[in-house]
């Protein structure tokens, strides 16, 4: 895979009540993108309209859950009659910094890597704009995928690029908080080849869903850690 001007590059934002930070997230990806797919999960703020008024292709998912946003995503890509190279996701609430976008396609377009994580190195993070739940829960989930598959991953970061083909491979499923974790499994299973990139991460706008609250952080602990446990004994 080589050259930008013929990568085929799609942009999934799973939103909920996002409307604040939105527009800010799709004005600052890279032109290099050809389409921009906000998929608005029964927001009840004005995250569909401003997300239309910004350019974005906005699909609807009436289903609450980050994974059922982005297997709506994937769903709308597969229906296109241009083959997508690489589907990147990204956080609508203007906690990365879109424009590094390049740096996550980089190593696939040039090295032939099939999937990459943007890294929220803590050098490269605004103070508090990780949660101390957020910490703790990217260390046990990576220190957990090193000792039973030897992975190298040091973050679930939700900033991350695929190749479409190999994204069709994983056969996602998880409906909700365990997306980000299945998909890194399911690339230590079928040894796709991966890197992490070094992103910068700054205060999101707005609260996040799930490491905002108890409740969220909690959910979010039991699926991560459902998925890991679900693969280890396999």
């Amino acid at each position: 895979m080589s050259g930008n001007s013929t990568v085929n590059i799609k942009v999934i934002i799973p939103a909920y009540n996002e409307a604040d930070s939105i527009a800010k997230v799709i004005s600052e990806i890279p032109k290099i993108v050809s389409e921009i797919i906000v998929v608005n999960n029964n927001s009840t703020d004005k995250t569909l309209e401003v997300a239309k008024k910004s350019g974005a292709t906005v699909l609807t998912e009436l289903r609450k859950g980050y994974g059922y946003a982005c297997l709506c995503g994937m769903n709308y890509i597969s229906k296109q009659s241009k083959k997508s190279d690489i589907v990147v996701y990204i956080d609508g609430d203007y906690s990365d910094y879109p424009e590094e976008l390049t740096k996550l396609v980089k190593p696939i377009i040039e090295e032939d890597i099939d999937f990459v994580i943007g890294a929220r190195n803590k050098e490269l993070r605004e103070q508090n704009s990780m949660t101390p739940q957020q910490i703790f829960g990217n260390w046990l989930a990576t220190f957990l995928m090193k000792l039973f598959f030897g992975a190298k991953f040091t973050d679930l970061g939700p900033f991350r690029a695929i190749k479409y083909d190999k994204l069709l491979e994983l056969q996602m499923e998880d409906k909700t908080y365990g997306w980000t974790v299945e998909m890194q499994l399911k690339a230590l299973k079928k040894k796709l080849t991966y890197t992490e990139v070094p992103v910068r991460y700054k205060k999101r706008i707005g609260i996040s869903k799930v490491s905002g609250t108890l409740k969220g952080s909690i959910f979010a602990g039991i699926k991560i850690l459902g998925w890991i446990f679900k693969y280890s004994i396999k």
